[in-house]
């Protein structure tokens, strides 16, 4: 699906690959798709990133959306590079502040790699409530906070980890560099108790960890682990037989994309190859599969050569709305309790979307593709991380913002070695234009 994936993503590239090149062949047209579903433009994107040595090795992935409440004009959104660090926003998509991720402890340990974003607001501090950003360092296996300063126009995000912050998974820096670290991430604030958590997921592997983040009297952020959860690796199919998604030897079906929906204490999870989970965000529950991908029960064998997996026969146990990896999950919320779940199907680069209510069993609701508005501004292809706010954005997005990860951003750039450069970014769509065209 991503021209550039790494070889756990190739081991599964074979599964979806005849959608995945249907959807970068074909422009998506105005109005519906070949599917019936619409199809919203975006209005603005930021500068390219490439994932080569002259672009920093910045790759987007996942972003955040910060409304300025005292002025939400001047509102950020907040997006992961991996290994180029943080990249900061303003609302015309134009870069307010660049981070960089951490350096290796020595010179063959892995580097800082960001791989996604989520917000706390007023996080409760010894000096006074605070909106923070917390990321997942995947690289160095632990959080990194970032208080967000309104005050500070062109430099917003100041890094207040706690140094003593321990690793998320890893029992030391040999574990590190296997990368089995922290990878999705969503934040989640108990309404019963006030505490702040982040869950966190383990890259290739099934593992969710619950962390709460402790405020220090030094002013900075850190962490401690309450408990962690296993979902499934493999399944029994209704023919009796028992399934796990191809994937290179010891690799498990891993979870990135997650959300919490605030008002029930819900996480949603994203596992990229199986479909999306439903739990209590404390851990504490039975996780409840809501959708399932296509590809769900087909059997794939790896190829130790192509680093792809060969497809078996389809044996018809798949969903119907998600084609892998199910990706970015956001949620579109509602002053009533009403709403939608976002999710970014990376397959065929649509976006499902499911009721945000849990008693109506998150029924399908429809979907959307983000195509292109012209030669210059296209849609999102192979979408990663994507974040959605209902709320005014001033007068440039009074509607709200959906903002998408393009995984494959044009026009293309020569790389002067004869090919082109990998580049993605983030898109801006209004978020009324879904509205209208979703018929939310």
């Amino acid at each position: 699906m991503r021209t550039h994936r790494t070889p756990r993503k190739a081991a599964t590239l074979a599964l979806g690959a005849t959608a995945t090149l249907l959807a970068l062949l074909t422009a998506a047209p105005a109005g519906a798709d070949d599917k019936g579903l619409p199809t919203v433009t975006p209005v603005g994107e930021t500068p390219a990133l490439y994932d080569d040595a002259a672009g920093g090795d910045s790759d987007a992935d996942d972003p955040a959306i910060w409304r300025n409440p005292a002025d939400p004009d001047r509102s950020l959104v907040i997006a992961t590079a991996k290994k180029g660090g943080l990249r900061v926003y303003g609302l015309d998509a134009r870069l307010v502040q660049s981070l960089p991720a951490p350096r290796p402890p020595a010179e063959d340990d892995a580097p800082g790699r960001f791989n996604n974003v989520d917000l706390v607001t007023g996080l409760s501090t010894p000096t006074g409530r605070t909106d923070v950003a917390v990321v997942s360092d995947r690289g160095n296996d632990r959080l990194r906070i970032y208080r967000i300063d309104p005050a500070k126009p062109t430099a917003p995000l100041t890094d207040i980890t706690d140094p003593s912050a321990a690793p998320v998974f890893s029992a030391g820096q040999a574990e590190i560099n296997d990368q089995r670290t922290a990878y999705g991430l969503a934040t989640w604030r108990d309404k019963a108790t006030g505490r702040s958590y982040a869950l966190v997921s383990q890259r290739e592997r099934t593992r969710l960890a619950l962390l709460e983040l402790t405020p220090t009297a030094r002013g900075t952020v850190g962490y401690r682990k309450v408990r962690t959860l296993d979902l499934p690796a493999s399944f029994r199919l209704p023919d009796g037989t028992t399934w796990s998604p191809c994937a290179e030897p010891g690799e498990l079906p891993q979870v990135e994309g997650m959300v919490v929906d605030p008002d029930t204490g819900t996480l949603y999870a994203g596992q990229e190859d199986v479909g999306i989970w439903r739990l209590r965000a404390d851990l504490t529950d039975r996780p409840v599969l809501v959708d399932k991908v296509r590809e769900y029960g087909v059997p794939g064998v790896y190829d130790e050569a192509t680093e792809e997996c060969t497809a078996g026969a389809d044996p018809g146990f798949g969903g119907e709305h998600l084609t892998a990896d199910v990706e970015g999950l956001t949620l579109f919320q509602e002053s009533d309790g009403d709403g939608y779940l976002f999710a970014s199907s990376q397959g065929d680069d649509t976006f499902a979307l499911f009721d945000r209510e849990v008693s109506e069993d998150n029924e399908y609701e429809g979907g959307f593709r983000v195509g292109a508005a012209s030669a210059t501004l296209d849609g999102s292809q192979e979408c990663d991380g994507a974040a959605v706010l209902n709320a005014p954005l001033g007068s440039r997005y009074p509607n709200g913002l959906l903002v998408v990860q393009d995984g494959h951003d044009t026009p293309e750039v020569p790389d002067g070695e004869g090919g082109t450069r990998t580049a993605t970014g983030f898109k801006f769509v209004d978020l009324g234009d879904v509205v209208d065209a979703a018929d939310l």
